[in-house]
């Protein structure tokens, strides 16, 4: 779970852009992505204010504009998504994003002068691609590849893989193991209170 911080600090970390020759829309995309997210936390004022309110009206809509929310919980919850109804669907969406801004906000807001370099971009199909970054720190590089998908023409980040470890396969894993033992509404039940929690 360490390195699995990383996976969204990548985002809020300050960047080199490396000299990319054909760079497409999907690293086009992230790169204005992780800008706007450097905007905000590269200004001390509104950097403290996302470090004591990780729902930042600053932050929230640069998210909602990197992330596809649905994928991201569909492919964590894998065949799990199926057994949901439509309402429990729609707030599993909503307590996974809470749940991640609670475990990762902070990990953002931290960044230390780190820098992203954006290596590659791969077409896996018409409507998946995977745009490879590295993280420089000072001691050493991180590679941070980005899965993203296009839905009706836009592109969004729907799982981050930081030294090979995927946020969404994490996620599956954990989810997996708590359904093997309990209900769906359960499974709702536990996000509910981890949201909660302090």
């Amino acid at each position: 779970m360490k390195r699995i911080f990383l996976v969204l600090l990548s985002v809020g970390l300050v960047f080199f852009l490396s000299d990319v020759g054909h760079a497409g829309v999907p690293m086009e995309k992230l790169r204005k992505d992780v800008n706007d997210v450097l905007n905000v936390l590269k200004d001390p004022a509104k950097k403290a204010e996302f470090a004591k309110d990780i729902k930042s009206d600053k932050i929230v809509p640069v998210y909602e504009a990197m992330f596809d929310d649905v994928e991201l919980s569909k492919r964590s919850l894998a065949r799990n998504w199926n057994n949901l109804t439509i309402p429990q669907r729609q707030e599993f969406v909503k307590l996974f994003r809470q749940m991640l801004e609670k475990a990762y906000g902070d990990k953002i807001a931290s960044y230390n002068g780190e820098k992203v370099l954006f290596d590659r971009e791969t077409m896996l199909s018409e409507n998946i691609a995977e745009v490879k970054t590295r993280v420089v720190a000072t001691s050493r590089e991180i590679p941070v590849n980005y899965m993203m998908i296009q839905k009706n023409g836009v592109w969004k980040v729907y799982d981050v893989v930081v030294e090979n470890v995927s946020l969404v396969q994490n996620y599956r894993t954990q989810f997996n193991e708590i359904l093997a033992k309990n209900t769906t509404d359960q499974l709702i039940e536990i996000l509910r209170k981890k949201v909660k929690e302090k």
